[in-house]
Parts: C-alpha cells; structure tokens; sequence
C-alpha cells in the first residue's frame, strides 16, 4: 500500500507541475517519469515487469488513437505528453500494490465491492445528477462491472479502478487534460471523466496478463541459461 501511495503522490505532483509549463520543459517531466518507472521496475518481481511493459505498449497505442487520432479526450497542450506512457505502467503497478496488499490482508472480494460500488453509483449519477450527461461512461461502466464479477483478476481490476478514478477526476479537475463532450462521430454523449473510463484500462490488464507469460518464455528461448522466472504479486 506504501508503494501505491508513493506511485499517486508522485503522479499528482506530475500533473500539478505540468500545468504551469510548456511543451520543452515536459520533456523533463517525461524523463523523471521514465526514470521513477526504471526504478520502481528494479523491486518488481520479473512476471509483473513483463505485465507493465506491455500495459506501456498497449496504453501508448490507445493513446494516440483515442486522443492523437480520434479526439475522444485532449491534453492541455493537444500533444500526448512524454509522461504519459511511463505513468501508464506506474499506474499498473500501483494496482499490483493494492492488490497485493488486499490478498495479504484477506480483503479481495471488499476491495472488489468497493470498486464494484464506485463504478455503478458513478454511472447512475452520471445518468441522473452530474453537470454532463455521462451514457458513454454508463457502457464502460457496465463492461467494468462484468471484468470485477466474472473476470481473471478482479482484485487486480478492483485496484486500477481506484486509482484511475482518482486521476482522471484530478487530473480533469486541474485541467491536464479534458474528455469530449460526446464520443467524436457517434454523438453519444460522456462526461468529463467518464465513469466508466476504468474498463479501458482493465482491458490493458487483460492484455499484460495474458501476454507476459508469452514474453517471458520468449526471453527465455533468447536467454538459454536464464531460468523460469516467478509470478507477481
């Protein structure tokens, strides 16, 4: 849990300071990005290092797509900033943290009913009370719901919801970047952040999940003398 902790403060120091600079001094703020992520993957065991390299590549390509390409949701400055590939893997593994922390305190199915909670009542105040109508967010939401009842690894999922939630509200709060009022070319409405923002993240997870495995035995057949390498937390 101090790990997760330490991964948020981190982050939110980030976005906070990425509000007041322009697009050359954001390199910095890639780099010392890329630098936490080298040094929180130095203690992570080999299987969840494998899992966020992936979570890096397949959150990268979303990116460009999702904001780069389609305008589904913007940054401040209409580039994809050099920190965000990095936090997307710092952002896996404060999940991995928490998750870890539920199974050794005996709290998975909480922490999943927790998230499950949070995801619905943000969906339906999306649907009812909140400034902007949120029907995009309510089918990511949906899709959430189904990945924390039937998933792989619903703790894991339960732990990126929570701390995605967190940063999609404050970094849309101080402005790091804004979400379209509705989905570009499908005019279905979505708020900002949309509530069910986390299924597309759970869906990176699946991706780390079932691909590490393959990586690792990749590396393997590369490295002949390397031996099996243990799972994650």
């Amino acid at each position: 849990m101090t790990r997760a902790l330490a991964i948020a403060a981190f982050i939110g120091t980030l976005l906070a300071v990425d509000t007041q600079v322009g697009a050359r001094p954001q390199l910095a703020l890639g780099a010392a990005a890329w630098i936490a992520l080298a040094l929180a993957l130095r203690t992570a065991s080999p299987l969840l290092r494998a899992q966020t390299l992936v979570v890096v590549v397949v959150a990268t390509c979303a990116e460009v797509v999702g904001s780069i390409i389609w305008g589904v949701y913007t940054y401040r400055l209409e580039n994809l900033p050099s920190f965000v590939p990095p936090c997307h893997g710092l952002v896996y593994l404060a999940g991995a943290a928490i998750a870890a922390w539920a199974c050794d305190t005996g709290s998975q199915a909480r922490l999943v009913r927790l998230a499950l909670v949070g995801a619905v009542g943000w969906a339906i105040a999306g649907l009812t009370v909140l400034p902007r109508a949120d029907v995009g967010g309510a089918v990511g939401a949906a899709l959430l719901a189904v990945y924390l009842l039937y998933g792989r690894a619903p703790a894991v999922y339960a732990s990126v919801f929570l701390v995605v939630a967190w940063l999609e509200l404050y970094g849309t709060a101080i402005g790091t970047w804004e979400w379209a009022a509705t989905i570009p070319g499908t005019g279905v409405p979505q708020g900002n952040p949309p509530s069910g923002v986390a299924a597309g993240y759970v869906w990176f997870d699946i991706v780390a999940l079932a691909a590490a495995p393959w990586l690792i035995r990749w590396a393997l057949r590369i490295r002949p003398g390397s031996r099996a390498l243990p799972d994650a937390a």
